[in-house]
């Protein structure tokens, strides 16, 4: 067995970004830039004001003088004449601020007069409320760096700036291979001998959440042969393979034998943890290969603290669970020479180490909303002490 620490470096040692690919904007959020992008405009590409008001020049205002007013320039509007020395004119928000004119006044801090305009505004100056032209990012200028995360702002500042089109590490695909005999689909009567099957819920759920949508599912008996077929056929068409179950030292565990008949290099099988002890890694070129143990918490707990960073390293992401100190409201004994994956609540202050801790219980976990770590050198753990705690998503 090797520890979680080497377990969490040969899996990021062994994950590449998937090759970019060119999106629509539409479809773009959530990705990964993968590769500059530069402005092929002046963004605003003229003067424009930004209030409802008047254009005028400044230098052509005396305090308690009208301007005759001359017309008026709505957003939108094409019209490219100059200004009149001396006037001004009715200006709409977004609208072009004309030729001769440098400065806005808000509507609210004038009085109209005899088709003339009253400035009432005490703080006026010139160029007051208008966006210079290439203000937002002039043309060529960097507007986003290879790397950057497109946030619903970043699609929307590359969409005001003019672009449809651009490179982004595209999402894994990922199959999920459920193996079992005893497993039965929710619903449907359960016969002795039977469990109901939860890890492709649990699964797909997670990935869901995550927004990895590139899903597929399928269910297997203990049989070397055919679960060897759906292997095989899951990493021609997947990025990732999750397996559940079949991965310990039992006459019918096949998981590891079918990656082997399906040229997957092994990197690891079992860590010093629990639960998830008998955890497998493995490779095969760029696809990657996660053999969960069986047993609902195991598998949701590995997930989350191996497979999920792996999915977000493919797409150029490093994203994994994130970590904070909490001082425990509860005692706690473990088990030595294994680090612990403890189902915990955080209540913002202190994590209560929760009841039902064993590897097939899922009802801790339902409530739980981070996994308290146990070091694999300590036993004892009393009320107080401060300790790691990865905050589930």
């Amino acid at each position: 067995m090797i520890s979680v620490s080497e377990a969490r470096k040969i899996i990021s040692d062994n994950v590449t970004a998937l090759t970019a690919i060119t999106s629509s904007i539409q479809k773009a959020a959530g990705h990964v830039l993968a590769a500059d992008i530069y402005a092929a405009h002046n963004i605003p590409a003229f003067p424009q004001s930004s209030m409802d008001g008047y254009a005028f020049s400044f230098g052509d205002w005396k305090q308690g003088e009208g301007l005759p007013l001359t017309g008026e320039m709505q957003a939108g509007s094409a019209d490219q004449s100059r200004l009149k020395p001396g006037t001004a004119i009715r200006i709409f928000t977004g609208a072009p601020v004309p030729e001769g004119a440098d400065t806005v006044v808000m509507q609210e801090k004038t009085k109209l007069s005899d088709n003339k305009l009253f400035i009432e505004d005490a703080a006026i100056r010139t160029n007051l409320n208008v966006r210079p032209e290439g203000s937002e990012i002039r043309a060529g200028e960097l507007a986003l760096s290879a790397g950057t995360i497109l946030t619903p702002a970043a699609i929307g500042f590359l969409a005001a700036i003019g672009v449809t089109e651009l490179s982004i590490y595209p999402r894994p695909s990922v199959s999920i291979i459920i193996t079992g005999k005893e497993l039965q689909e929710p619903g449907l009567d359960l016969k002795y001998g039977q469990v109901y099957e939860c890890n492709s819920f649990t699964l797909g759920s997670a990935l869901n959440q995550l927004h990895f949508d590139k899903l597929t599912i399928n269910q297997v008996d203990d049989d070397l042969a055919a679960l060897t077929e759906v292997l095989s056929a899951s990493l021609n068409r997947s990025d990732v393979v999750l397996l559940t179950g079949g991965i310990s030292a039992g006459d019918y565990d096949f998981v590891f034998q079918a990656a082997n008949n399906c040229g997957v290099e092994s990197k690891f099988h079992k860590i010093k943890q629990r639960p998830g002890k008998p955890l497998y890694f493995g490779t095969k070129g760029s696809k990657l290969v996660f053999g969960l143990p069986g047993n609902p918490s195991s598998v949701l707990t590995c997930f989350y603290e191996y497979a999920m960073p792996a999915i977000f390293q493919l797409a150029n992401q490093q994203k994994s669970l994130q970590v904070v100190q909490a001082s425990l409201a509860n005692n706690f004994k473990k088990v030595k020479e294994l680090t612990h994956f403890a189902k915990g609540f955080f209540d913002g202050k202190k994590v209560t180490i929760l009841d039902a801790q064993e590897s097939y219980r899922l009802s801790s976990f339902a409530t739980a909303n981070c996994l308290v770590v146990l070091e694999e050198d300590r036993i004892i753990y009393e009320e107080e002490e401060i300790v790691d705690i990865h905050l589930l998503p």
